[in-house]
């Protein structure tokens, strides 16, 4: 039987790569696309006024209450502006960090930074989080630390969703620009610089336009992990996301649940649509 298969695949690399690709490609299909088509599907459905059951049949009407009931567009407002705020944020810490990292830093140090941009990812999840809710507290270290010059933290809100979620995605930023900005040869720099240019206009027109296609690609995760999050906001805040709304949902109102889990998706696709226009993706 082994030999029957080596001869079966033997000078036939395609058929190779299928067989080496079958089974996670097939995983891919069934266990991730598959329910997403049913949760696409599902937010067609309704729910019973009477019964309270799920009747499967089309209807738009779980859309209609999204775009009419004023609650789910405030909702699903904070929700992208938060992401969006969590992006720039981490944009802005992550790049200096990175180019130090890249361009600056020895080996030895690029070693050791590395280890500890990635070492946050090691611990786990609510650990961390559970952390920041303790430092937010009335009683928490910040409020602690702010008390002599007679100021508070922020307590719990969507301040603290937005400091939180900045600190967790933080790594998801610095490692690809990181990545992009090895890739660019120190030589255009010191031409630059050679030309007379300002490290302001070098950074403005040679770095930031070849680093532009990493920033996109670590914005990518830091926002589409904000869209979908629901733990942060329930633990460091009162106020609701759309990923909160889904998961309370998900047990009374699936097909609503459902069709405001499409919210992240469409607003991923335009964005990855409008990023893929500016050129985002040429160099990747």
């Amino acid at each position: 039987m082994g030999h029957r298969l080596s001869d079966l695949l033997h000078g036939r690399p395609r058929l190779q790569a299928g067989g080496l690709l079958a089974a996670p490609m097939g995983w891919l299909v069934i266990g991730y696309l598959g329910s997403l088509a049913v949760l696409l599907v599902a937010a067609f459905w309704q729910v019973g006024a009477v019964s309270g059951e799920v009747v499967r049949g089309f209807s738009l009407e779980n859309f209609k209450t999204l775009v009419d009931e004023p609650v789910y567009r405030s909702i699903a407002g904070r929700t992208i502006l938060i992401a969006a705020l969590v992006t720039l944020t981490d944009a802005v810490l992550a790049f200096p960090i990175a180019f130090y990292m890249a361009k600056i830093a020895s080996r030895r140090a690029k070693a050791l930074l590395v280890v500890a941009v990635v070492m946050p990812l090691w611990s786990s999840y609510l650990v961390k989080v559970y952390a920041w809710r303790t430092m937010l507290s009335a009683g928490g270290v910040l409020n602690w630390a702010l008390d002599p010059f007679g100021a508070a933290g922020p307590g719990y809100g969507n301040l603290a969703v937005w400091l939180v979620m900045s600190y967790l995605w933080l790594p998801y930023m610095i490692i690809p620009i990181f990545a992009g900005l090895e890739r660019i040869p120190n030589s255009l720099i010191s031409a630059s610089e050679d030309l007379g240019a300002a490290p302001l206009t070098t950074f403005r027109r040679v770095i930031l336009p070849l680093a532009f296609p990493a920033v996109i690609a670590g914005s990518i995760f830091t926002f589409s992990l904000t869209l979908g999050d629901y733990i942060t906001p329930r633990l460091v805040s009162n106020n609701q996301f759309i990923g909160n709304v889904v998961f309370s949902n998900v047990t009374t109102n699936l097909p609503l649940a459902s069709a405001f889990a499409t919210v992240p998706i469409v607003v991923m696709v335009a964005y990855l649509l409008i990023a893929r226009r500016l050129g985002a993706f040429e160099h990747l």
